[in-house]
């Protein structure tokens, strides 16, 4: 498939909508992309005609869906470079499996220990380690972030972050909000060093660009799939195969076992061992069917069209009078996700103004607050790019960004007029 974007967008019904007389400008693929018509078919393919339960079943139509289940996985696994399938966990989003990296790294923390974190992570990766300290004893430290929006690397470093007594460190790969690319490899390199695990929060980061997890050096990645163009409730946990057989289940039930007796269970290997119960099935087939239609676009592609959209709006807002930008403004590797604020218009009152003319952005603190406060704002409006955006799409932003500020910025009416 050419990188052709009026061809991809005949594949994305939902953006041939018009909202309030407006073309549809859908600019919150950060929070959920659009899905390809492909994924769709492939989704109702299944449920019409191989739906039933996976494992379980030796008929022809549980054989199916198992194999379509198993494939998704394959798919997953060399989508990001896993040397097994083995080592793909599906989880219902990047959530759980952030808290199925706390809760099972976590086991075996004590007193003493400490587990590093940074100020930009979404609630997700700040509450499961937060609960996990709450609950060893374990001390939660992070990195701090400088004004341009890069991890404080230096303060880090002068304050012995990352030490002996470090256990875990669990970074963003690619800021929600502030569009930050950390330089991921090189902690987890500093982390290993004194003996600890890296667990990467790729959320924001596998659908944008080629992922290698060896080269990433992590031990753990999180994702989730309706970031991809996959349904929502299905996430991914990869994790080294070594790591995954050393840890304890998270969840009991169901094909989780390997064996049960009322004195005790045993516990099935990964990945059975944390996918209790009946798995999100369809959706994992959907998620193979959107990683089948991203390949095919291939992810360098990707990753240079999201950097092209990204600089083209930053150049732009960055013209709009009241407009300030979070994040780095000159990096040229830098996350799709451009969040600002506009003098004198509260975020939620910008994204409804915006929606009037047809712009759907995000506004708020996007499970991110405490990387808000670090800059002393309350909140922020997003706008995040997906495979479909045009830089049309970015114009309407604009256009529609200094009407609303005009509106709120207005001067009052003489009394008596």
């Amino acid at each position: 498939m050419t990188y052709d974007v009026m061809t991809i967008r005949g594949d994305y019904p939902e953006l041939a909508r018009q909202i309030n007389g407006y073309p549809l400008a859908y600019l919150d693929s950060a929070n959920t992309a659009q899905r390809p018509k492909p994924v769709i078919d492939t989704v109702a393919d299944f449920a019409l005609h191989h739906n039933a339960n996976v494992a379980r079943a030796m008929h022809t139509l549980g054989m199916e869906a198992t194999t379509a289940y198993e494939g998704a996985r394959a798919k997953v696994a060399s989508f990001i470079g896993a040397a097994s399938s083995r080592e793909i966990v599906f989880t219902k989003n990047a959530s759980e499996s952030l808290n199925l990296a706390a809760h099972t790294l976590g086991d075996g923390l004590q007193p003493g220990d400490e587990v590093v974190i940074s100020v930009m992570e979404h609630h997700s990766n700040i509450v499961p380690w937060q609960m996990v300290c709450q609950r060893t004893g374990a001390t939660l430290r992070w990195f701090d972030v400088t004004e341009d929006g890069h991890l404080d690397l230096a303060k880090a470093e002068a304050e012995n972050l990352i030490n002996q007594r470090t256990k875990i460190v669990s970074i963003t790969w690619v800021s929600n909000v502030l569009g930050t690319v950390n330089p991921v490899a090189a902690i987890a390199a500093q982390a290993h060093a004194v003996g600890a695990m890296m667990v990467v929060d790729g959320a924001q980061a596998v659908p944008q660009r080629p992922t290698d997890v060896a080269a990433l050096g992590a031990d753990m990645l999180a994702f989730t799939g309706h970031k991809l163009g996959a349904p929502t409730g299905i996430g991914v946990l990869w994790g080294r195969l070594e790591l995954l057989e050393s840890l304890p289940p998270f969840l009991g039930g169901g094909e989780m076992i390997e064996t049960v007796r009322m004195t005790g269970s045993t516990y099935a290997e990964p990945p059975a061992r944390f996918e209790a119960g009946t798995p999100p099935i369809m959706q994992a087939v959907g998620l193979g069917a959107a990683i089948d239609y991203m390949s095919r676009l291939g992810m360098a592609a990707i990753a240079g069209r999201e950097q092209a959209l990204t600089d083209y709006t930053i150049k732009h807002l960055r013209a709009v009078d009241g407009v300030k930008l979070l994040g780095p403004l000159d990096d040229e590797d830098r996350g799709g996700a451009v969040s600002f604020t506009v003098d004198g218009v509260h975020p939620h009152d910008l994204m409804q103004m915006l929606d009037a003319r047809g712009v759907a952005v995000r506004g708020g603190h996007h499970c991110a607050r405490p990387v808000h406060e670090r800059y002393g704002i309350q909140s922020s409006t997003r706008a995040s790019m997906g495979v479909y955006t045009l830089e049309s799409e970015i114009d309407q932003l604009v256009d529609a960004l200094v009407w609303a500020r005009d509106f709120f910025n207005r001067p009052p009416k003489p009394k008596g007029v």
